[in-house]
């Protein structure tokens, strides 16, 4: 509570480095030098700590306090509050926070594990406070480790909820070394080393979700530390964490999972557990799921999962036509029309309580475009398939017609919402560069001209690209907030008022692409990502950054679209090049 720190090991930090995804300390302590790893066991919640005496005149007694806590992520802790077990057991103790809590273990393969009983007060929690949130936290000292280090030797120490793990930390270390190289595989030498070390980020994000009938089941974590697997994001960021990085398999699991929660014509918003009713309160996850199969398909040439899916497809199409929930329906001017009084259905989703801070009732740029590249990618299966396309064909011409709406002459570029209950919405928005980015067939008619394209990519250029995404409104908006911080109020209602989103960055550069033909020019937008990878969480890139400069990073530290949107278009650009 008086401000002060303890103890001062952090005096003796010389460097921090990653090793792929392994973080590496070294601390030098007079002519000593000590390094220290840490990494988790793949497919195990088992994290190894490994300290190795790198150089040294002499042996070195280390000793080393381990504090304990038992909370979700979003929780702190009080002393006293549990009634806390420390047991001994061979290498290390087990640690029991009160009696119907998990077990877990501290162990090592080497020195003496102490069990102690102390805690350490108001651990200072200088997030949360900038989150506007309870920011003193108490941790409990269960264990110390004392070992003497000869020069060149290591100690591990094992905390896992498994009373059994590998002691062996040179064999776990190998094994995840070799996991990195395994992830690794098949990409060029010359490719860009930041490039390398998102394709090592995309995994971080990819989860077993064992299903009754499926033990192997994959979902994707839609980002770091908050987040669970969510529909609309794991649709967005499959093709850049699972294709770009030569792994379709997963994706496969993947759409074939999702397919299974299809469900008047929509997908989940939040994946449930077990349980738990799904919660389908998105109009955008099922239109994402179109565009997520055509990147397979185009991948793989999977025809036996397309045709798997094909009939599941169809009714989406015809519960839009008929219309789904929160007055989710096709309009006869070709366009889908969303949304409903307290919804907020689009990406664009923050709320709290009942203020919807963007709710975007009507006809939204991004699910028109999106509604017209799936009917785009079902007259292309159909004809794969061998089945009729003609309708898919005739209501895509029907909203390729409707969507010239969107286009405001006197602005020179696209409403942001049609039809809302307050008229058509002009704020300058990133939401209309999907009209340029889809849809993705060679052979399809443009939504826009090519004049209305360039005009576009020009404004956004202008207004909302930053060095880490696009704004999500422009700053000389009303409305516009430059600063996300602040209690829940303040950070959701700048949320999408400002704040930048590193994801819309891809179909940024998919647009310039198309617009100018030039790859390297398009592809110069995302060189600052390779310098934010130092920044906030190392080796990985944020959710969302300051409409303002200096560009802070902010919210999830690690959010799987932002990796994969970056991955995925640099991928399809360097492949591709100048030809469209």
């Amino acid at each position: 509570m008086d401000g002060s720190f303890f103890p001062f090991g952090y005096l003796c930090l010389e460097n921090f480095r990653l090793e792929g995804t392994i973080p590496v300390w070294t601390f030098a302590c007079g002519d000593s030098l000590i390094e220290k790893r840490v990494w988790m066991e793949q497919g195990a919640n088992t994290t190894y700590i490994r300290y190795t005496l790198k150089r040294a005149s002499a042996s070195m007694q280390l000793a080393i306090k381990a504090f304990f806590n038992y909370r979700d992520h979003n929780g702190t802790t009080q002393s006293g509050q549990w009634q806390i077990s420390i047991d001994k057991v061979d290498h290390g103790v087990s640690i029991q926070a009160f009696p119907e809590a998990v077990p877990f273990y501290l162990l090592s393969d080497s020195g003496k594990i102490l069990p102690t009983s102390h805690w350490y007060l108001a651990f200072d929690l200088a997030m949360e406070r900038y989150r506007g949130l309870w920011d003193r936290d108490d941790h409990y000292h269960g264990a110390t480790i004392n070992t003497i280090l000869e020069p060149g030797t290591s100690i591990t120490l094992i905390a896992s909820t498994d009373p059994d793990p590998n002691l062996d930390g040179k064999i776990a270390l190998e094994r995840q070394y070799n996991y990195q190289q395994g992830l690794l595989k098949g990409y060029c030498p010359s490719h860009p080393q930041w490039i390398k070390q998102l394709v090592l980020a995309a995994d971080q994000f990819i989860v077993d979700r064992p299903l009754p009938d499926n033990p192997d089941g994959k979902t994707i974590i839609a980002g770091y530390p908050w987040f669970a697997d969510w529909g609309r994001d794991t649709m967005i960021a499959l093709p850049g964490l699972t294709l770009s990085t030569g792994r379709p398999e997963i994706a496969r699991q993947i759409l074939s999972t999702f397919a299974k929660y299809l469900d008047q014509g929509m997908l989940p918003n939040v994946f449930p557990d077990q349980g738990e009713t799904p919660q389908y309160n998105t109009v955008d996850a099922i239109l994402w799921y179109f565009e997520a199969i055509r990147v397979y398909y185009t991948a793989t040439e999977d025809n036996q999962l397309i045709e798997q899916l094909f009939p599941l497809l169809q009714e989406v199409i015809d519960w839009h036509r008929r219309g789904t929930r929160y007055n989710i329906h096709l309009d006869d001017d070709g366009l889908i029309y969303a949304g409903q009084e307290g919804s907020q259905l689009t990406w664009m989703d923050a709320k709290v309580g009942n203020w919807v801070v963007t709710p975007r009732i009507g006809k939204p740029v991004e699910i028109n475009a999106l509604w017209y590249n799936s009917l785009v990618i079902m007259a292309n299966f159909a004809q794969i398939l061998g089945q009729p396309a003609r309708e898919y064909k005739k209501m895509a011409k029907n909203t390729h017609q409707g969507f010239q709406r969107f286009w405001q002459s006197s602005l020179n570029y696209c409403y942001d919402v049609l039809d809302s209950p307050e008229g058509n919405d002009s704020a300058l928005r990133p939401n209309q560069i999907f009209a340029v980015s889809l849809p993705k067939f060679k052979k399809a008619i443009p939504l826009l001209n090519s004049q209305q394209q360039k005009a576009i990519v020009d404004l956004v250029a202008r207004e909302l690209v930053t060095s880490h995404g696009l704004r999500s409104l422009s700053p000389h908006h009303p409305q516009y907030q430059g600063r996300y911080g602040g209690d829940q109020v303040a950070r959701d209602g700048s949320y999408h008022q400002g704040t930048v989103w590193g994801w819309l960055i891809g179909h940024f550069v998919d647009s310039h692409w198309r617009v100018y033909g030039n790859s390297i020019e398009a592809l110069s937008f995302l060189e600052p990502f390779a310098n934010h990878l130092n920044d906030a969480c190392i080796g990985n890139i944020s959710e969302i950054f300051d409409g303002d400069s200096p560009f802070t990073p902010r919210g999830c530290f690690a959010q799987a679209w932002s990796v994969s949107e970056v991955l995925r278009v640099w991928q399809e650009i360097t492949k591709l090049g100048k030809n469209f």
